[in-house]
């Protein structure tokens, strides 16, 4: 049987790229994420200290998206990697696929709704070290696709948190696993921490 579509019909076929589809979706996750123990350790490791030089930072001083592969930059290699039967075009454009946002439970079927977060903000890096690396390094962490610092979020949760350590924002939901992500990318990268945010973090990870 032909399906019609009424005027009505299409504006909620509209809509719908602009809600979140379900709840219950799931899909990948970063890579390198440690168990909440070795968290636990690598958290106890790292140097607290003062933030520094806040009023230089300058997003461009962390070159991205950069090319991964082919036409794939950072972005569209991680919205392939975290989404579910993602098509992308000849440019590797995401134009279908879902795509599952872990820290509010969300599930969205356009790209455009999805950004991708560094966890570890780049505003966050720079006033906990960042500021002292070269260009290089700095495009490596803000492109980096070995560890847990890039992931799919939905866009105005991102927007919320901005450049907020965990002390004055947390996600609504799977605070042990963005805890332990943080933790496991201020690690693996060398930067330190403030004394508020190693509190929020060990409380954090009190709810694993």
């Amino acid at each position: 049987m032909r399906r019609v579509v009424t005027a009505a019909g299409a504006c909620l076929s509209a809509l719908a790229l602009t809600i979140p589809l379900t709840t219950t979706a799931a899909s990948a996750t970063p890579p390198n994420i440690p168990t909440a123990s070795t968290a636990a350790t690598r958290l106890a490791a790292l140097t607290v200290k003062a933030e520094s030089n806040a009023g230089s930072y300058d997003r461009d001083l962390f070159p991205h998206w950069i090319t991964i592969s082919g036409s794939c930059n950072t972005r569209e290699q991680v919205l392939k990697r975290d989404g579910t039967n993602v098509v992308v075009n000849s440019s590797c454009a995401a134009t279908s696929g879902r795509w599952y946002s872990p820290f509010d439970g969300a599930t969205w079927a356009a790209a455009s709704d999805v950004d991708i977060d560094h966890i570890v903000p780049l505003a966050e890096a720079w006033r906990s070290g960042a500021h002292a690396w070269t260009t290089s390094k700095r495009q490596s962490f803000a492109n980096d696709l070995g560890g847990p610092e890039l992931w799919a979020m939905t866009d105005n949760l991102n927007q919320s948190k901005g450049d907020k350590d965990p002390a004055a924002w947390q996600p609504p939901q799977n605070r042990c696993l963005y805890a332990r992500a943080w933790i496991q990318i201020k690690y693996h990268w060398g930067l330190t921490l403030q004394s508020s945010e190693k509190t929020a973090l060990q409380n954090m990870l009190a709810t694993c």
